[in-house]
Formats: structure tokens, C-alpha cells, sequence
């Protein structure tokens, strides 16, 4: 997988890059700040600009290794360009993001090791994860909002490094998903996500720069999901 330019700069929203590749619908870029999608997370919105025009992004695709940006239509671009991320909507993202982190480390720490069996973040402000827990007491889930909540008090720093595929397969606790573990980049690297003094994990979303950034979060419902899988929905207060 390419190492993307938001999973290192998740605060830089514009760039200046060149067409690589165009083709009606669809373009090529040298770079973008933009996030396409996965692990949970929504793909960016954002708007590419050229010379004479702009068009918002429509999606994406990855064919052979590249990131092509799809345009709407048959728009067809060619030259230098710019390329703004919605700030609002990456906000958004990076705080569920980072929230979703923050139960998980709890549930991981107080729930003997369960493992994340599905995640998802939603544009209205909500998101749910998925967690193996058999015999979980839903209750006990519940009373994590006030931790959630103190945590997010604590402005605690959230920083990103990369090990080895290895290295994370051999420090316990990296994996947290029972089923999928995150794509390494071309060098074969993992990224690691890390809240001090509360988490260490493999991700490759854009996150927070710490915990205080975002808004305290509400436990909305906790759903049985099958014999073992326990679904917490969680939503940001005044959304």
C-alpha cells in the first residue's frame, strides 16, 4: 500500500500537485492530502481546482498500485492543480477516529484482550465498533462513557510511528482486529498509532493530535450481535 501524505500530515488540507494521469472521470495525482477511505473510515470529501475551473472529488480507486481520484461526469484534467480537503468533514472523521481508539483501549484493558470484529464511522457525528466479547456484561460497557470522557479531559497526545510487519506481529497487543490487520507500505511498514500513556496500535486512519481536540462522547446503545459480538454505537456530543 503507497503511505499516504494525510497519515503523516493529517492537519495540512491543501496542496499544489501535477496530473500524473487523466483519463474522463478519473485523474492521477503527484500527491494529495486526501484520505481514501477504509478501516472504517469514510473517504474525504474535498475539491480538486485547475486553471479555469474545479470540481468537487467523487471518490476513489486504487488500479495497480496507484490512487486514482475519481472526478464527477466525464471531467478531464490535465497540468497543475490544487487540492483542498473539507475541513469540517476531516475533523469529523479524525475525532471518531481517535475516540473509537480510546474505547477500544479501555475494552482491550478491562475486557481480558477482546478483539475488534468491525468498525464504522458515520457523517452524522455517530460510529459503531464491534467487539468478541461472549457473556459481556452490558452494563460494564456502559460505565466506560465516564473514562471515555476523562480521557478526552486529559488532552492526552496521540503520535504515529512505523515498525517492521514483525515487530508487529510480535508485540502483543498491536493487532487488534480479529480478522484483518493493516495493509503494509511499500517499504513494509506498519503504522502504529499511540495515545501516551493508554495505547499502541496498528491503524492507518487520520487521527487527532491528542485526545482534548474532540468532543465529549456519548455511549448512544450497546446491541448484541450473534453469540459473541457485542456492538457499542457511540455519538459526539452536540451532533
Amino acid at each position: 500500500m503507497t503511505r499516504l501524505f494525510c497519515q503523516d500530515n493529517p492537519g495540512i488540507l491543501k496542496l499544489d500537485a501535477r496530473v500524473l494521469k487523466s483519463r474522463p472521470g478519473a485523474v492521477l495525482l503527484s500527491r494529495h492530502p486526501l484520505y481514501p477511505g477504509g478501516g472504517g473510515q469514510l473517504p474525504d470529501r474535498g475539491i480538486v481546482r485547475w486553471q479555469g475551473g474545479e470540481t468537487p472529488v467523487a471518490g476513489f480507486s486504487e488500479e495497480g498500485g496507484l490512487a486514482w481520484i475519481q472526478l464527477p461526469s466525464n471531467t478531464e484534467i490535465t497540468g497543475e492543480v490544487q487540492v483542498e480537503v473539507d475541513p469540517v468533514f476531516r475533523q469529523l472523521m479524525r475525532e471518531l477516529h481517535t475516540d473509537l481508539h480510546v474505547l477500544n483501549a479501555l475494552v482491550f484493558r478491562d475486557f481480558d484482550g477482546a478483539l475488534v470484529t468491525g468498525v464504522q464511522m458515520n457523517e452524522d457525528g455517530t460510529a459503531r465498533i464491534d467487539f468478541d466479547l461472549p457473556g459481556a456484561d452490558n452494563d460494564r460497557l456502559r460505565a466506560l462513557e465516564a473514562e471515555l470522557n476523562d480521557v478526552v479531559a486529559q488532552d492526552l497526545a496521540v503520535e504515529t510511528s512505523y515498525v517492521s510487519v514483525t515487530e508487529a506481529h510480535g508485540e502483543q497487543g498491536l493487532l487488534r482486529s480479529r480478522s484483518v490487520a493493516p495493509p503494509p507500505s511499500a517499504e513494509g511498514l506498519v503504522r502504529i498509532v499511540e495515545i501516551a500513556g493508554l495505547d499502541r496500535q496498528a491503524c492507518g486512519g487520520t487521527h487527532l493530535q491528542s485526545t482534548g481536540a474532540s468532543r465529549p462522547i456519548r455511549i448512544l446503545k450497546i446491541e448484541n450481535k450473534g453469540r459473541s459480538n457485542r456492538r457499542v454505537r457511540i455519538g459526539l456530543q452536540g451532533l
